[in-house]
């Protein structure tokens, strides 16, 4: 993982002629304050991806204000789905740049400056710039350092933290669909959008949590050998005196030496009193210059390390199943998030409403994803199981369960498929951990952001295509096939690519054998 300046303790000092250092292991790598990361990742899941998830009471809100079709409005929550996640390659950026603390600050302010504004919206279009923009890269500025700071702290047990991390989501679903729905009914859209800005602000003492790792035990080594060499430097100064007193250079009369010392004393503070000004204008600006020549290194280094990542020569897209990976990603995720945006207005058609109020099939989707994630991260971690291997089951289980929803007309069999989904899709919590496993822990900030950014592709156009269909057709069902063919191409394109890595070698030695 590429860290920032803040992250590793930079020091501008010149500190390669100081000594050797030894690196111990730090404490708090899977125990002590990583426990802590997890529940900052928690809480963030809980108040970005869960809000995204219960959009769906909002776009029913928005249907009725504005009067606009499914399609334009089905935009607004498809940008702001989409751009938390698009913005990943740039937030990797600035990941290396500035840390992951300040970036989850300054993105917990956008967040909350985006629903507030939205509060006050006129029309579908001036939503797509306050809240599908705005709180879209806030959350995206938040999302992405959750995620890379649970890699960054957990080794042995990272598929288990990132499951109980990613585990806000399902939360988030359940407890700001019934927020939202409560805040509506009470005090109408506008005024719940005020107040779940105000809630966001919370984004900001998640976002404070994420202390980065450091090295103090280096440090101080660095410090401890540094004062040796002041005191070699003290004794060494203390001998050469005794030396020069001995060969007879100091034996003046102690009356001399204590005149001669009064003077120098007064003609040095006369000289200081005369350049107090001057040098204290002379340190300011060499301390400006020293701060802005600072900043300029770390982002001229991060910038290279970013740009190395995506352009250079050990490029990530030189990794095939990495590519394959993304193809993946650009058709997976909007076959998760049509049935959130889509699903009340479903339940409407089937006449469900009077059942699905009682316990929505929303809330069904978010429960049971819950324990998927927890559930599929333990049996990741176990050493017999490979990840890759619990990844691709579980796709299979989401992509079937997404193609048989629309032959589902009762609550029931609506419930029992929307309880599949949710425990399938719990697979997100292995996203981090299959990503790392390709790339390793060191591109994990940049590789993930551009998972997520082929995510927020297929979450920007999935919903309005859904929409889109629909005022077509009047019926969602081919919203759901055609997504769900499109899923089955990217869980085809993860099968083939292993297959073709594992055949490269043999062909190799079989040729070697032949020479």
């Amino acid at each position: 993982m590429y860290a920032s300046r803040e992250d590793i303790g930079y020091d501008f000092g010149d500190d390669s002629k100081v000594g050797s250092k030894t690196v111990k292991p730090n404490p708090n790598i899977d125990g002590g304050w990583a426990w802590m990361i997890v529940l900052s990742s928690f809480l963030v899941h809980i108040l970005i991806m869960g809000s995204q998830m219960a959009l769906g009471i909002l776009n029913m809100e928005w249907l009725q204000e504005f009067n606009q079709s499914r399609g334009l409005t089905a935009w607004v929550s498809s940008l702001s789905m989409g751009i938390t996640l698009i913005v990943g390659p740039f937030i990797g950026l600035f990941i290396s740049m500035c840390g992951c603390r300040k970036t989850a600050l300054i993105g917990g302010i956008l967040n909350a400056l985006g629903w507030i504004l939205s509060a006050y919206a006129s029309n579908v279009h001036y939503l797509f710039l306050t809240f599908g923009v705005t709180a879209g890269v806030g959350s995206g500025m938040v999302y992405l350092p959750a995620v890379v700071m649970v890699g960054q702290y957990f080794q042995k047990r990272r598929a288990l933290a990132q499951g109980l991390s990613t585990t806000g989501t399902g939360f988030g679903a359940f407890l700001m669909t019934a927020l939202l729905k409560y805040l509506c009914t009470e005090f109408g859209w506008r005024n719940a959008m005020f107040l779940q800005g105000a809630i966001s602000l919370n984004l900001c003492v998640c976002g404070a949590l994420m202390r980065p790792l450091s090295h103090k035990h280096v440090v101080n080594e660095k410090y401890v050998v540094r004062s040796n060499i002041d005191d070699n430097q003290a004794k060494a100064l203390s001998h050469s005196a005794e030396t020069i007193k001995s060969n007879g250079v100091l034996s003046e009369e102690p009356e001399k030496k204590e005149e001669a010392a009064n003077e120098v004393l007064d003609n040095v503070q006369h000289i200081e009193n005369g350049s107090n000004s001057r040098s204290g204008r002379n340190m300011y600006g060499l301390r400006i210059l020293k701060t802005v020549s600072q900043l300029m290194l770390t982002v001229r280094k991060g910038f290279a390390i970013w740009y190395s990542s995506y352009f250079g020569a050990a490029s990530l897209f030189t990794n095939r199943v990495f590519v394959a990976f993304v193809i993946w990603a650009l058709f997976a995720y909007s076959s998760f998030v049509i049935p959130f945006i889509h699903l009340p207005e479903i339940v409407k058609q089937y006449n469900l409403s009077s059942q699905n109020h009682i316990f929505p099939l929303t809330s069904i989707i978010a429960i049971v994803h819950i324990f998927g994630k927890v559930i599929l991260g333990i049996i990741s971690d176990l050493p017999c199981i490979s990840t890759w291997n619990v990844f691709l089951m579980a796709n299979f289980s989401l992509v079937t369960c997404i193609l048989t929803l629309p032959l589902m007309q009762t609550y029931i069999s609506l419930a029992v498929v929307c309880a599949l989904i949710g425990f399938s899709s719990g697979y997100f919590s292995l996203m981090p951990v299959v990503t790392e496993d390709l790339v390793g822990t060191k591109h994990l900030a940049n590789a993930y952001g551009i998972i997520i950014c082929a995510n927020g592709i297929s979450a920007l156009f999935g919903p309005p295509f859904a929409g889109w269909i629909y005022d077509i057709t009047q019926k969602y069902d081919f919203s759901f096939y055609i997504s769900g063919l499109l899923y089955m191409v990217g869980i085809i394109f993860l099968l083939i690519q292993p297959c073709i890595q594992k055949k490269q070698p043999r062909e190799k030695s079989t040729e070697e054998a032949q020479v």
